[in-house]
């Protein structure tokens, strides 16, 4: 009880030195504050502070990352074909076989756990099976922007943070990008927010938002084509 008196007088004592000190003021919750929606990702692509990309490269031209909960990994890197660099699984990017393709910027994102994708979002009818087109993935090149690809498995994400996840191996050693931050390679863009990555080519508008819950494909403004020329007069 005495214990208990000497902590309430404390505490009377301070609210009274914070009252005559200058300058001190006592913040409370307004239970009436509602926090502002998130950005649309590519509002927080164009608007988010942009990080140093030199922690992300590990030396090389390929930029990646792991979000802070461990659900999203991504890299801001090429493709020549459907061959991806890739630092963190195999790949055959770098084949002389593939030398003649070209060589793009793409971003690529993988999920430890994903929801489907939707029927029009399928892009692959898997050697003409139509098995196999799986979530998980995500891939934007300059100009599109798909959910999804044919595979048997799991994705890396799934096999390291999933729910059979070994915590280990490759992925485990990504730096983590802080939420509300953004990378930048090649004008393409990956920010963490919102519980997810968003990626996208600002300047295009074509992007994609990926998280555990809910993807979204972003098609960018359409096409205009060529003005219609006006009729000419027809005469009786």
């Amino acid at each position: 009880m005495e214990a208990m008196r000497r902590t309430i007088w404390g505490m009377l004592a301070a609210l009274l030195l914070c009252i005559t000190a200058t300058g001190c003021s006592v913040t409370t919750k307004d239970p009436g504050y509602v926090p502002p929606a998130p950005l649309k990702p590519m509002e927080q692509l164009e608007k988010a502070p942009l990080a140093d990309s030199k922690s992300f490269s590990s030396g090389t031209d390929v930029l990646s990352f792991i979000t802070a909960d461990r659900t999203v990994a991504c890299s801001l890197t090429s493709a020549r074909g459907e061959h991806l660099n890739l630092p963190y699984e195999q790949n055959r990017y770098t084949d002389s076989a593939n030398n003649k393709l070209p060589i793009i910027p793409v971003a690529h994102c993988e999920l430890a756990t994903y929801p489907a994708p939707q029927p029009g979002d399928i892009k692959d009818d898997c050697a003409g099976t139509h098995l196999g087109y799986l979530g998980g993935v995500a891939l934007l090149a300059p100009d599109t922007a798909r959910y999804g690809a044919c595979r048997s498995g799991v994705t890396s994400m799934e096999a390291a943070y999933g729910p059979k996840g070994t915590k280990a191996g490759p992925l485990a050693q990504l730096p983590v990008l802080a939420d509300g931050q953004t990378l930048e390679r090649n004008g393409l863009r990956c920010s963490a927010y919102n519980g997810g990555v968003a990626c996208g080519n600002v300047s295009a508008g074509v992007g994609f938002f990926v998280s555990p819950e809910r993807y979204e494909l972003i098609a960018g403004p359409p096409a205009s084509g060529p003005s219609p020329q006006p009729e000419a007069p027809k005469t009786p």
